[in-house]
């Protein structure tokens, strides 16, 4: 049962919206580091990968701008460097639909999912993450199952049929949404993350596979 499971949970990260703990507005992210390399190399292709293609005049600028003041002594170097990191992270993140609210810095805290991720392409293996994935959603399927069957359902006493409900209705919800994205297309989906229901632990991992209370699954719009 699981190792099929495991196979489709391999996507879920692909669909997990952008937050404010995204590692890629970090200054060790791979959105600086990229920035860092085509700055020493003067190479901005890799750099562009990274923003919509009607971005990329914005792009090309600020970076001859760094190129051309960075030259000027090691005071005017870091603040060109940091000028177009931050231009380079605020187009990235508008692409993603996510607001800039800074550079954050290197070390940051990012929680199991993010790094795992990293490594699985690093080392080219799939299995770190998919252990990881395949653990929480399993350890968060039972503890949302069991707050149901801990419940009488709906019967003469009311109030108890409506705690039953109030466990049911966001179990629903989570098993069709955690489906979902594991289930949906691989590509990048763009700045629409309002498509991608989420809510329970936050979007890098923490704790457990995401929630997906705010969204009504099918057959369920009346809960």
């Amino acid at each position: 049962m699981f190792r099929s499971l495991a196979v489709a949970v391999l996507s879920l990260a692909a669909f997990l919206p952008a937050s404010a703990r995204a590692h890629c507005d970090t200054l060790d992210g791979p959105v600086v580091v990229s920035a860092r390399k085509a700055l020493e190399s003067g190479k901005l292709n890799p750099v562009l990968a990274w923003v919509r293609p009607g971005d990329e005049p914005e792009i090309k600028a600020a970076f001859t701008r760094a190129r051309s003041v960075r030259r000027l002594g090691p005071e005017a170097r870091e603040l060109a460097d940091t000028s177009f990191f931050e231009t380079l992270v605020r187009v990235h993140r508008a692409g993603e639909g996510a607001p800039y609210t800074g550079l954050k810095a290197a070390g940051q805290d990012l929680g199991p999912a993010v790094p795992a991720a990293d490594r699985a392409i690093a080392s080219r293996s799939p299995a770190e993450v998919e252990q990881l994935l395949v653990e929480t959603v399993k350890k968060g399927l039972h503890r949302r199952l069991a707050q149901v069957n801990a419940r009488a359902a709906p019967g003469e006493d009311v109030a108890a049929g409506r705690e039953w409900v109030e466990a049911y209705v966001p179990y629903v919800h989570w098993v069709e949404g955690v489906y979902g994205a594991a289930a949906g297309p691989v590509a990048h989906s763009g700045p629409a993350p309002a498509k991608h229901p989420h809510g329970g632990a936050d979007s890098h991992g923490h704790g457990e596979a995401p929630a997906a209370g705010h969204a009504e699954p099918r057959g369920h719009a009346k809960h």
